[in-house]
């Protein structure tokens, strides 16, 4: 039964634009098409500037997390995902922790968890844009006037209710993946391209492989200096890039395997695979949406232009939340960022390279320490509101018709094997990819550690994604077994 908490969200979700589900089968390369479109409808407003907002003067207060957020600064992306994750993360937690009462068997119920969280997006989109103009990063609310900061927040409502819907295209099986993947995807590969080939920049030109190509007939260009460099590409970050790649894919390609047995015939057996990143780049992206509400508010509550900065007996509790340097440009127009030195967002924020590391190694330790457990702690939560749980796997294998060798066909009992692993494939999955983001940013990788890791294991779920499809189109009875059904 429906509780109260998502009949709320009832009138609004009636009156949200909504994609259908398909009512036939929809072809691999339908599929693809559609996928193709929505990233080309994404490139596109992610290109096209906000109308009537000059950036040059203002800060970005997602500097750190554009890539992440796969949003762009000054363009009708500038929000990015950063809503549909946050209310995911929220409903997430609600229901994980029993606030409120959702049976996901039932389809009427199932829908309306998708429908409010899809209301409570475009909430997000409302508050986020309002504290973004009133916050200053458009500029003065006072020098942009009434009317100028209407026409933002229209934009900013548009846009957002636009990247909404191109999510639930893909999501509603018109496509491949989720629009949150792709775009993440889409952004981090677009920085590494740039970080690589690009000819514009410092060295006589940005990209690493273009630089160190130059050097070789660039006597302004010294070799050495390409290996490392900091808040620049370098041939240790281009390496680093490479390692962590290979490295993601090889622990994405391996599986703990559980041996099974059909009951009812005999001398058939099978293996139920688990990842050993069991839960994927998933606790990176929640701790992400996390960070990203974090240092927004930290920045406009505690930053050097805050009007609470005015009041000398707030002064101690806004350093405690975050004491900034002066902003630093961002070059190009872009405006400027703000870069913490004290308090709880120092800690909420990587080392930027090698030299922030050796100068600031406490940091460093207690920035891995929060990541980790925050990791280990919200990949549990997913665990359990995702189908992942013991008790739902143990579920599946038994409706399969399969069991374990040596122990009675009982639910129980196999959910009482299968939480041997699957708490401690939970925590290796937390350490592995926060220590691995860590030094990632550390070594100077080509994007940020957290995009990268993210984007690796969004491009492996697509291939594996892609290669189910293809098999399932050429034989169209294996699709129950690949799970596309």
């Amino acid at each position: 039964m429906t509780g109260k908490f998502l009949k709320f969200f009832s009138p609004f979700v009636r009156v949200l634009p909504e994609i259908k589900q398909p009512q036939r089968e929809v072809s691999f390369k339908e599929k693809f098409i559609w996928t193709a479109v929505a990233l080309v409808i994404y490139i596109v407003l992610s290109n096209v500037p906000l109308y009537g907002v000059n950036i040059a003067e203002t800060t970005d207060y997602y500097y750190w997390l554009r890539v992440i957020l796969a949003s762009n600064r000054g363009t009708l992306t500038e929000l990015g995902i950063g809503p549909i994750v946050t209310a995911g993360l929220i409903m997430q937690l609600l229901m994980g922790s029993k606030i409120i009462k959702v049976d996901m068997r039932d389809p009427y119920d199932r829908a309306m968890f998708s429908g409010s969280q899809k209301v409570l997006a475009m909430m997000l989109t409302v508050f986020n844009g309002i504290a973004y103009i009133i916050g200053g990063a458009f500029g003065d609310v006072g020098t942009i006037g009434i009317n100028g900061a209407a026409i933002i927040f229209i934009q900013l409502i548009f846009s957002g209710l636009v990247i909404l819907l191109l999510d639930e295209l893909l999501q509603k099986g018109w496509g491949l993946g989720s629009g949150v993947s792709l775009f993440i995807a889409a952004g981090v590969a677009g920085q590494i391209f740039w970080n690589t080939f690009s000819f514009i920049g410092g060295q006589g030109a940005r990209g690493i492989l273009i630089a160190f190509i130059q050097s070789f007939t660039d006597p302004a260009i010294n070799t050495l200096d390409l290996i490392y460099q900091d808040n620049a590409p370098s041939i240790i970050g281009g390496i680093t890039t490479l390692v962590i790649f290979a490295i993601v894919i090889w622990f994405e390609s391996t599986r703990v395997e559980i041996p099974l047995a059909y009951s009812g015939h005999r001398g058939f057996k099978g293996k139920y695979p688990m990842k050993l990143l069991y839960v994927s780049n998933i606790p990176v992206i929640l701790v992400n949406a996390l960070y990203a509400n974090f240092l927004f508010f930290g920045q406009i509550l505690a930053g050097p232009d805050s009007g609470l900065r005015s009041i000398p007996e707030l002064t101690f509790w806004l350093d405690l939340i975050g004491r900034f340097d002066p902003p630093i440009a961002s070059g190009g127009g872009q405006g400027n960022y703000l870069v913490p030195n004290y308090g709880i967002l120092f800690f909420l924020t990587p080392p930027r390279g090698i030299g922030d590391l050796i100068n600031n190694p406490f940091r460093a330790v207690i920035y891995l320490v929060i990541f980790i457990f925050l990791c280990i702690m919200l990949g549990r939560l997913w665990v359990e509101v995702s189908g992942l749980a013991p008790r739902d796997i143990a579920g599946q294998i038994l409706d399969s018709g399969m069991q374990v060798p040596g122990f009675r066909s009982s639910e129980r009992i196999i959910e009482r094997i299968l939480k041997r692993y699957i708490p401690t494939l939970i925590i290796v999955n937390g350490i592995i990819i926060a220590g691995m983001s860590f030094f990632a940013d550390s070594l100077g990788a080509l994007t940020s550690g957290t995009g990268l890791l993210i984007a690796i294991g969004i491009i492996h779920q697509y291939a594996e994604t892609i290669s189910k499809e293809v098999a399932a189109s050429q034989y169209p009875g294996m699709r129950g077994m690949l799970g596309l059904d």
